[in-house]
Parts: C-alpha cells; sequence; structure tokens
C-alpha cells in the first residue's frame, strides 16, 4: 500500500507502517496542485489541515482507500462523499485528549488567578496584590458541552477541585459516570459558573454561542473554548464581556483563523482581536490546546494503530 504524507506528524506512524510493508512517501512540500496531480498514485493520505480533502479533491484520489488525519476534528473532509467512495477516514482525538483537558483546566485556572495581567505588571515593576485577587475554582458548578474525548479529559482534571460537573451532549443518553453527571443544555446554561465547549464543528455548532445562547443564561458565567474558534459569535461573546453576562473567556480557538486573523499582526489589527487582547477578562492561546510533546507523538501512535488493525484485521 502507498502513503503519502502531506503534513508533519511524529515519525512514528511512517517507521510504524513502514515496518510492516506499506511505502510512505514525505511530501509535505507540495503544493494543492501538485498533491492534486499526484493523488492519484496512492491508496492512503496522511494529512492534519494543509488542504481541504472536497469532492474535487476526492474525484482525484481514484485509488483512495485512507485518510488518516493527525487531529480530532474532520470537518476538513467531506466525509459523506469519502463515504461514498468507500474511503476510511481516520482521526486520533484519543492521541491530544489529555493536552486538551490539561489545557483547559490551565486557562481557566490562570483566568481565575490574573496569572498573565500579574505576570506582565511585575515584569513592568507594578506591585499590585488588591488588583490581582483571584477566585477560587472551588464550589463553582462546570458545565462541559460535548462530551466526548475531549471533554471526558476536561472532567477528569476537575477531580480535586470539589466542583459540581455536570455535561450535557446532544448525541448522547444515560452517559453519567463519575467525573460528570449527564443533565439538559437548559439546566447548564441556568446553572453553570463555567462552561466549557468541547464540540466538533459541524453545521448546528457554528455560532453556537450567540446573543440568544448568551440571553438564555441564568447568571453571568465563563466560557472556555478548546474546540473550534466558529463555535462562538465573536460579536456576541463582546459584546457580553461589555456588558456583563459574560465575566470572562479562555480562547484558545478564534473564529477568524483562516481568514482575517490569519496574519493578524503583519496588518491593521481587526477590532474584535482588539478588544479580546486588551481585555484583561480574557486568555488567548494560539489553537495550541491539543499541541503537547506528548502528543505529538500520540496522534501518529494512535493512528497507525487505527490503521494496522484496520488493514491487519
Amino acid at each position: 500500500m502507498k502513503i503519502i504524507f502531506i503534513d508533519s506528524v511524529h515519525s512514528i506512524l511512517q517507521e510504524r507502517l513502514e515496518k510492516l510493508g506499506f511505502q510512505c512517501d514525505i511530501k509535505t512540500q507540495l503544493t494543492k496542485e501538485e498533491i492534486h496531480a499526484c493523488i492519484a498514485e496512492y491508496d492512503g493520505l496522511v494529512i492534519r489541515s494543509k488542504i481541504p480533502v472536497d469532492k474535487e479533491f476526492l474525484d482525484k484520489a481514484t485509488s483512495l482507500k485512507f485518510i488518516a488525519r493527525s487531529g480530532a476534528g474532520l470537518e476538513n473532509i467531506d466525509l459523506d462523499y469519502a463515504a461514498v467512495k468507500n474511503i476510511e477516514c481516520f482521526s486520533a482525538p484519543e492521541g491530544n485528549r489529555d493536552a486538551v483537558g490539561e489545557h483547559a483546566l490551565a486557562m481557566i485556572l490562570s483566568l481565575f488567578n490574573k496569572l498573565t495581567w500579574a505576570d506582565l505588571e511585575i515584569r513592568k515593576g507594578i506591585w499590585n496584590r488588591e488588583a490581582n485577587r483571584g477566585r477560587e475554582l472551588k464550589g463553582k458548578t462546570v458545565g462541559i458541552i460535548g462530551y466526548g474525548h475531549m471533554g471526558q479529559a476536561f472532567a477528569k482534571r476537575l477531580q480535586g477541585f470539589e466542583c459540581e460537573v455536570i455535561t450535557y451532549d446532544k448525541y448522547k443518553k444515560s452517559y453519567s459516570d463519575k467525573f460528570a453527571r449527564e443533565v439538559s443544555l437548559e439546566e447548564i446554561q441556568s446553572r453553570a459558573d463555567i462552561i466549557s465547549f468541547h464540540v466538533p464543528q459541524e453545521e448546528d455548532t457554528i455560532h453556537y454561542v450567540d446573543e440568544d445562547f448568551i440571553n438564555s443564561l441564568g447568571k453571568p458565567a465563563y466560557i472556555i473554548n478548546t474546540a473550534r474558534g466558529k463555535v462562538i459569535k465573536t460579536n456576541a461573546l463582546i459584546q457580553a464581556l461589555k456588558n456583563g453576562k459574560i465575566l470572562g473567556a479562555c480562547l484558545d480557538v478564534l473564529e477568524y483563523e483562516k481568514s482575517s486573523f490569519e496574519k493578524v499582526f503583519q496588518q491593521e489589527l481587526n477590532e474584535d482581536f482588539e478588544f479580546l487582547i486588551g481585555s484583561p477578562k480574557v486568555i488567548l492561546s494560539p489553537h495550541v490546546a491539543g499541541w503537547s510533546e506528548e502528543s505529538y507523538f500520540k496522534l501518529s501512535n494512535v493512528l497507525a494503530n487505527k490503521i494496522l488493525d484496520h488493514y491487519q484485521a
């Protein structure tokens, strides 16, 4: 089986596949057009997010048997059309769920304890203890929306903080466990002090957090988003931060990552982004919640397991 790697991933995937006789071609330097020109030669494709694997691409991939994405989300792949063409699609949420869970916890602890701003002030010679008085996570109600690999990992990390953890997942029923209790979306909206999003990007999750969602909250809350940027409507979030309906936001992902925010520091700042980076109520990271030293290896190792299990079964 002949496999093309068009994105960089940990070498363990190539090593394990080649050990069992797969031919792996590392073609990370190719352009979209060059990939389109040669994809018909390959049985397997390894990708992160370099190009969309859409109908046009899949029609050119006449020999393709599988796509392996080093990551959790598959929104960059036309899954329905891939199924029509009998192409298996593998992802690896098991590989970076621990990193995401820890990152979400780190963000809310940092925001609650004002660590980012306190650190910056100290470096400027400002010693302001009262303004940097923190808030405790103990006793808070944490609502997790989406209780797959990432949501579960975050719930596990909250153990020991003496929080009440409640969760809603539209795709599951009767899934309460020792880490979180299944509830309705309405209960999360009415009771949660913190709401963390762990949902895939789909048609019904784009702008999931909009004016209506925010207005339905029973009390001001904190928001964590380590899922996809388009889950939150940025303008609605900013207005809620200004009027106090949202107390703070931890954002690892941003709505405009692939458009106006992509080279934001080399051009005039987007007005929304300018507000976010200037607000002490917001903590930001550059879509790295799932990027740890450990997850880099685990993502590829999980994909190797899935590919080899499928083709050796």
